[in-house]
């Protein structure tokens, strides 16, 4: 429930007031206003999205070695993420089986054990209680360590990201991701390493940004420089069957500026990928901008209805020489720093536009925000179902026949799995 500025009750979960939401794309309206700034929402959301999604909460690179303990906050709820000594990856509630402390409080590195600090209660990394120091000296006949091992938490990696889900009901992330997996196989990212991060504060919704990064409408006006290898006439949906959003830009140009091919390709690229930018939101909050040669990635962590963390790293192959590492990386992440700076600025204005202004929702552009129409009504789902397991839609992807609606015409490097989807349904 939450409680708008003119009195009242409203509430965020009832389909009225997804409604704008849920009309098809030429009828739609953006979201309310208060999605975006009220306290009221950014509570809820925390509990009936955040807690029951797969959110991403770090490069997998970050816990790729046996006792990394990683420390990540999803739904209000504390998380820790390791791997046990036979390399699987492992999440746990964040609280200790005898009184409930908190186990660590920062990302570290253990040698075998997870220590409480308030009662030395040791867990080994697969999450079983191995220690608790002289509570034998008076016996318990119910005390059974067996029984006392820390709770476990959904983890798992695709790609480049470690993604856990607090809900037991919610669908496995295979089946979230869909055919997300399969479409970008090619890349090899299980090759590929963290070369570089970098992480900001912004003064906007955590909606705000992955909504600006779904779309290019503002690309000519706000990225003039990236509009010089990005063209807007270059771009065309990129969307199977899965909780994503995405677009591609084919070519990637060099007419201009080469700050995006600087670095070498990774190996086994097809004629596709070899040409193309891929630019993904995968919902919720991790956005995927992949090239020939390296991708920029942003975990986003909202920390209150106007305040969101950004996680940026910049990942290259394992193939990449040495030597690229150096004055070409520096220059592609110069340039990604920059296009995200002028995206912050933008997404700011428009939080503020929204909380000090908070004009009614317009109508989104069919060519341009479908994206965002395709998002958003996944934000009504998880807001308004009682459960995950049954009420959050899978949306269907893109088809042949979508490219007069998007303004676009055929794409002219086409990835191989829509061109095997749409024979396959010619």
């Amino acid at each position: 429930m939450g409680h708008p500025s003119g009195g009242g009750v409203i509430d965020f979960t009832s389909e009225d007031f997804w409604s704008g939401t849920r009309r098809p794309l030429d009828q739609a309206t953006g979201l309310p206003p208060v999605a975006y700034t009220g306290d009221d929402f950014f509570e809820v959301e925390q509990h009936r999205l955040f807690a029951r999604s797969w959110v991403a909460v770090a490069s997998a690179s970050e816990v790729a070695e046996p006792g990394r303990l990683l420390v990540r906050s999803v739904g209000g709820t504390s998380v820790l993420i390791t791997r046990d000594r036979d390399g699987v990856l492992r999440g746990f509630i964040n609280s200790c089986r005898h009184r409930g402390t908190e186990l660590t409080s920062e990302d570290c590195t253990v040698s075998r054990m997870i220590r409480c600090p308030y009662h030395r209660w040791g867990y080994a990394l697969d999450g079983s209680l191995v220690a608790s120091p002289l509570f034998d000296e008076v016996p318990r006949a119910d005390f059974d360590p067996a029984e006392l091992s820390l709770l476990p938490v959904r983890a798992e990696t695709w790609g480049l990201d470690v993604f856990v889900c607090l809900d037991e009901a919610t669908p496995p992330l295979a089946e979230w991701l869909g055919d997300l997996p399969e479409r970008m196989a090619g890349y090899g990212f299980d090759g590929w390493v963290a070369h570089q991060k970098c992480t900001f504060d912004v003064a906007a919704n955590w909606k705000l940004i992955t909504e600006n990064f779904q779309e290019y409408y503002h690309l000519a006006w706000v990225h003039p420089e990236l509009a010089k290898v990005s063209r807007v006439r270059d771009h065309y949906r990129y969307q199977g069957p899965g909780l994503y959003c995405g677009q591609t830009t084919t070519p990637v140009s060099s007419d201009e500026r080469d700050d995006w091919l600087v670095l070498p390709n990774a190996p086994g690229l097809d004629s596709s990928d070899s040409v193309s930018g891929r630019f993904v939101a995968v919902f919720p909050n991790l956005t995927l901008a992949v090239l020939p040669g390296h991708a920029f990635v942003i975990r986003l962590e909202p920390l209150s209805s106007g305040t969101t963390r950004e996680h940026c790293t910049l990942l290259l192959p394992s193939s990449t020489p040495a030597e690229q590492y150096g004055d070409a990386a520096a220059e592609t992440l110069k340039f990604w720093i920059e296009i995200n700076n002028e995206d912050i600025d933008i997404c700011e204005r428009s939080h503020r536009g929204l909380a000090l202004g908070g004009a009614p929702p317009g109508p989104l552009s069919p060519r341009f925000e479908e994206p965002l129409h395709r998002f958003q009504n996944m934000v009504a789902d998880c807001m308004t179902a009682n459960s995950l397991a049954d009420g959050l839609r899978i949306p269907p992807g893109d088809g042949p026949d979508a490219g007069p609606r998007y303004g676009c015409g055929p794409n002219p490097a086409l990835p191989s799995i829509d061109a095997r989807r749409w024979s396959a349904t010619g």
